[in-house]
């Protein structure tokens, strides 16, 4: 039976949902960044084509099999914000590995790709064995309660229906020495030895996904799917819903292995869900051992989660590669005006030789650069948001414009606000995440009134824009 906090959340979404339906005014848009990731800043468009953008991976793992020990594809990677260094949890199996039990592995790093070795094995939380994870969270060192300051989750059990595992958590002054959270663990019992924990700082709430094996028709096994739950303190969790469900759209055994890596981007979450086709071989016409890729996933509510179906990360194309067989990215974090993207690279299939060629590499690319509006050289392209009101006194935009692109401010009849129209900005040209926006009049003066951008370019790519306040930078 769907629990309080469940049923709280349903409702939240639905009103707003209803609410936008409706059109019940502008939409509010705080300070901070704003992605055409999706549809819910275009009204209307026009000769524009919605374009993934892949990331640019480095060509070698940064931690690997042989001399870091790693087998997992699971890997959370922090920076601390006092001294600025890199932090990495990962998987290393047991000695002996019996039952596929691992140790969590930390390194740090001062630019977060060169890790200063050797890795240090910590010791499993309370005795409790670690089956599969290496989920952290860094709450800051502002935080409450400096004593569990970082947060651990991880599968423990059996692969069992009804479920003798699941999700474990424990905390840490130092994200080396462990805690585990309850004395009668696990938290919340689930069906398959995926789980990760997030902190979403836009509802103040943690929310886990966990992975189940579910019957599906068809199917002579049992397939993964993810399930969402959601925890004021890590304990008590509302009833998981099921998110990004595969779909007869998806060709052949296409399963949602995981999700996880989650970034906040304004007011969406961004998660990179893992892909498998086990049916399917890494190289042409070789046995079926399976492949792997990422998808973006996001949300809005933090309740309904859209996906893309087209990989964002694809497995690498060149043959003998370490990641040719699979490419699931795990962590996400920000670093200056980069998003770096930690992923887990194997070089056989699902199963090959899984202690000795799976490793963790990073792609990098520039910030909020998930998806582009991309406009031809040929044709002039138009975008137009809903009327919104912004709460800040400054804009810039994330564009790389090879021709020129100009913006405009339209009132709630779709014309031209005086000191806002064409004439009055300077056009954009060139490539940069943070073009200024600038016009006869300053932004401040419609900052209580709904307006509608406009935009309008030919040959480049729109991503996003940012508002900023007066005295801020915005959020980075």
């Amino acid at each position: 039976m769907m629990n309080k906090v469940m049923a709280s959340l349903m409702l939240l979404s639905m009103g707003g949902l209803s609410l936008a339906a409706e059109g019940a005014g502008p939409i509010h848009l705080a300070p901070g960044p704003h992605l055409f990731i999706d549809n819910h800043l275009i009204a209307s468009e026009s000769n524009l084509v919605r374009l993934i953008n892949h990331p640019s991976r480095l060509p070698e793992p940064i931690v690997t099999a042989p001399g870091d020990k790693n087998f997992q594809p699971y890997v959370s990677v922090v920076q601390d914000p006092e001294t600025k260094r890199f932090k990495i949890w990962y998987g290393v199996p047991a000695n002996p590995p019996q039952n596929n039990p691992s140790h969590l592995a930390y390194m740090e790093s001062e630019d977060g790709i060169n890790w200063i070795r050797p890795p240090r094995i910590l010791k499993d939380p309370g005795g409790i064995p670690i089956r599969f994870g290496a989920s952290v969270i860094d709450m800051g060192p502002n935080y409450h309660d400096p004593a569990t300051r970082y947060k651990f989750g991880w599968y423990w059990g059996e692969v069992t229906d009804p479920p003798t595992g699941g999700l474990m958590i424990a905390t840490s002054p130092d994200g080396l020495h462990w805690t585990p959270i309850v004395s009668d663990p696990p938290v919340l019992p689930h069906t398959h030895d995926i789980n990760g924990i997030y902190w979403d700082p836009i509802r103040k709430r943690y929310m886990a996904t966990i992975s189940t094996l579910n019957r599906v028709p068809g199917w002579k096994t049992r397939r993964r799917l993810p399930y969402m739950t959601v925890s004021d303190d890590l304990i008590n969790w509302s009833e998981p819903w099921q998110i990004i469900p595969p779909d007869e759209k998806d060709e052949g055994e296409f399963q949602y292995y995981a999700m996880d890596g989650y970034l906040r981007r304004g007011d969406l979450i961004i998660g990179l869900a893992k892909v498998l086709r086990d049916d399917l071989s890494p190289e042409p016409g070789g046995e079926p051992t399976g492949i792997g890729y990422t998808t973006l996933a996001w949300t809005r509510d933090g309740v309904h989660w859209e996906r893309d179906r087209k990989p964002f990360m694809d497995r690498n194309p060149t043959t003998g590669t370490w990641d040719r067989a699979m490419t699931w990215g795990d962590s996400q974090l920000l670093v200056g005006d980069e998003v770096y993207i930690y992923y887990g690279g194997y070089a056989g299939g699902h199963k090959t030789d899984r202690f000795n060629t799976r490793q963790i590499g990073l792609a990098r690319m520039p910030r909020d650069r998930y998806i582009a509006r991309e406009a031809a050289r040929d044709a002039e392209a138009m975008l137009r948001t809903p009327m919104i009101s912004l709460a800040g006194d400054s804009i810039t935009i994330n564009a790389n414009i090879a021709g020129e692109m100009h913006v405009r401010l339209l009132d709630v009849q779709g014309k031209p606000i005086e000191g806002f129209d064409w004439a009055d900005g300077k056009p954009i040209r060139g490539d940069s995440t943070r073009h200024p926006l600038r016009f006869s009049r300053p932004i401040s003066s419609v900052a209580d009134q709904p307006v509608s951008l406009e935009f309008k370019w030919r040959d480049g790519r729109l991503y996003a824009f940012d508002l900023t306040e007066a005295g801020t930078v915005g959020e980075k």
